[in-house]
């Protein structure tokens, strides 16, 4: 007896599992019927067992993310930004990544040899400077050529600079910071987390202040330097504070470890370079680093032109050889290294985000626009806070391209090198009083300098005539702006003495520079700058700097007979207080190179610009005052050092 078909033989399966039987007749099995396809061949309804092979090139649609190749380099790269930019000449995906593959003409034998001899090539180089030192320790003694007994610590700090440099290219840099935090977390934290945390910020004031009296008033008296000058510069700090206080964004919200920290930090770097041997004999020898180097930009002239004093042929030059070196350095990362130790210090201790570390340490060194640049890829992203510390730092110190220049014209190299330290966590502590952090950062716990490939030199000569290039533009602004600068105060001077006249102002005659030095008359005051007939003078270089420039009061300082009889303290006074770009030319500076970065912040650049240029320049008399407090020999400060061995 046959057996009853069952549903499943009647009707096609179903694909999925567990699905119940459909009793549709259009599924039954005896339904199903074929037709010809008349336009299909005997192998189309066959089928094809060979393999597949598919065409290519059939999209006009390529990325324009390249391969990345993990032996990726400086030539693959600029090729992989040619096709990304080509978007008319390439259609097919293929074609560019076949242009990505080329091969790289050169050899790279050098840097082969070395890459595989590297620990023999640093350990040649570790052993002619370690000869070097004990070398010049067997000759010299403690002593070096200008007689300081403290020769000898010159010497050895570049050494272990070099050697240091040299094992962390070899070890890990954690062998030394693990220790450190370990020590750190089981000594200062463990100590900290004792006191009450209601108590911590009253306490650490309470501290940093006894610090300032004991700092600034335990000296002798010397000079003008009396401690009634000192008592007016701690007023003035006090002062400075307050009114960035008054004026903050939002009171509640400040940080006071920031500010409390930073100030700190800076009267600590002051107390090294104003008080103590070393700091004075360390910032010497950099300062006479800085005037050999400002020397060797004249050697290109057989003439001696130079040594005429035209601003042309003597500054300039200085600007267009410097800015190559930078230029030089950055390519071959000594600059990223030496900001990036630097940035990682202060975001550890004022606990400042990671870009807002960068431009800070970066700032003296490069400049307000280049150091924003360093941080590029997260300059769409940053708060308010942190944009208002970018151009704080700008304009608190000056550049490491025209500080030549100021010395060149004969300003005390030590005051505007250790000014330009100082200022770093000052613009810090300043920025956040006035402009407190109330968003979430992106660079929260983290310290990155990213790699611009896109103006990436291709070798160290491209990337020096590219920094010559780069210092001739600069230069060239320099030139013009000064110019231009000094040809607008001028005919206003000649319209306001004319003007003035007519009111027998007739002694002195009615100038710019009178109008702001009575503006500026309470700045100069609260800076600790002498009761003696300076205070006019000193508020009249304030107000120069702050409308016109930096260079422009300097050169006044420098050479105006007007200027001739202020006292050493006066005299030092201003030259820290005229350390900064905070001036009115500079705005358009920093927005400029801001909105350009990302051209979505221009507005938020645009509202907060000013406020930074006030909290820059506050910044910078910060450090006027703190010098005002410490420094005891003038005199040192203001004539030629001796060259050194």
């Amino acid at each position: 007896m046959a057996s009853t078909p069952t549903a499943g033989e009647h009707h096609n399966a179903s694909p999925q599992q567990r699905v119940i039987v459909n009793d549709d007749p259009a599924l039954d099995k005896a339904h199903e019927h074929k037709h010809i396809h008349l336009h299909h061949d005997a192998n189309a309804e066959k089928g094809r067992d060979d393999e597949v092979v598919y065409s290519k090139g059939t999209t006009n649609e390529k990325s324009t993310i390249p391969h990345q190749d993990h032996q990726d380099h400086d030539l693959a790269r600029s090729k992989h930004a040619e096709i990304a930019k080509d978007s008319a000449g390439v259609t097919d995906f293929e074609k560019a990544e076949s242009a990505s593959e080329e091969t790289d003409p050169q050899t790279h034998t050098f840097s082969n040899f070395y890459r595989k001899y590297r620990l023999f090539f640093h350990l040649f180089i570790w052993l002619v400077f370690t000869g070097w030192w004990i070398a010049g320790l067997v000759v010299h003694g403690i002593h070096d050529s200008t007689g300081s007994r403290t020769g000898w610590l010159k010497a050895f700090l570049f050494w272990l600079a070099i050697t240091l440099r040299i094992i962390f290219f070899h070890v890990p840099i954690t062998i030394v910071t693990k220790p450190m935090h370990f020590i750190w977390r089981n000594t200062g934290v463990r100590f900290a987390s004792l006191i009450p945390e209601k108590l911590k910020i009253p306490l650490s004031a309470i501290f940093v202040i006894a610090v300032l009296l004991i700092g600034g008033f335990a000296s002798p008296e010397s000079q003008d330097n009396t401690r009634d000058n000192r008592a007016v510069s701690l007023f003035g700090l006090a002062v400075i504070i307050f009114v960035l206080w008054g004026t903050s964004k939002n009171r509640k919200a400040i940080k006071w470890h920031t500010v409390i920290v930073g100030m700190f930090i800076q009267f600590v770097i002051a107390l090294f370079v104003l008080r103590s041997t070393a700091g004075y004999d360390i910032f010497a020898f950099i300062s006479e680093l800085a005037r050999s180097l400002l020397g060797f930009a004249g050697m290109f002239n057989p003439l001696d032109i130079p040594k005429l004093g035209w601003f042309l042929v003597s500054v300039l030059p200085a600007i267009i050889f410097f800015v190559a070196l930078v230029q030089l350095l950055y390519y071959n990362g000594v600059l990223q290294w030496f900001i990036g130790k630097f940035a990682v210090f202060f975001f550890w201790s004022l606990r400042v985000s990671g870009a807002e570390a960068v431009v800070a340490a970066a700032s003296p060194f490069i400049g307000q626009g280049e150091s924003a640049m360093l941080i590029k890829p997260f300059v769409a992203h940053l708060t308010q806070a942190e944009l208002h510390q970018v151009m704080c730092s700008g304009f608190a110190t000056i550049a490491g391209s025209v500080l030549l220049a100021y010395i060149s014209l004969g300003v005390n190299a030590q005051a505007l090198i250790s000014s330009c330290v100082m200022s770093i966590p000052a613009s810090l502590a300043m920025s956040k009083l006035r402009y407190p952090e109330t968003e979430e950062t992106l660079t929260t716990g983290r310290v990155v300098i990213p790699d611009d490939d896109e103006h990436r030199a291709a070798n160290s000569l491209h990337a020096f005539a590219n920094g010559a290039w780069l210092g001739l533009k600069i230069a060239g602004m320099i030139l013009a702006t000064l110019l231009c600068i000094l040809a607008l105060l001028g005919l206003a001077n000649g319209l306001l003495t004319w003007w003035g006249r007519y009111l027998n102002i007739n002694d002195p005659p009615l100038t710019i520079e009178l109008i702001v030095g009575y503006i500026c008359y309470p700045i100069a005051f609260l800076l600790g700058v002498p009761r003696t007939g300076d205070l006019l003078k000193v508020g009249q270089l304030i107000g120069t700097k702050l409308i016109a420039n930096e260079f422009v009061a300097y050169t006044a300082l420098q050479t105006d007979p007007a200027y001739a009889d202020l006292s050493p303290r006066s005299r030092l006074i201003a030259t820290y207080a005229l350390c900064g770009f905070a001036n009115i030319g500079s705005l358009g500076t920093q927005i400029g190179v801001l909105s350009q970065i990302a051209p979505g912040r221009s507005g938020d650049v645009s509202r907060l610009a000013v406020s930074a240029l006030v909290a820059g320049a506050l910044s910078t008399f910060t450090s006027a005052n703190i010098a005002g407090l410490l420094i005891q020999d003038q005199a040192a400060y203001l004539s030629p050092l001796p060259a050194s061995g």
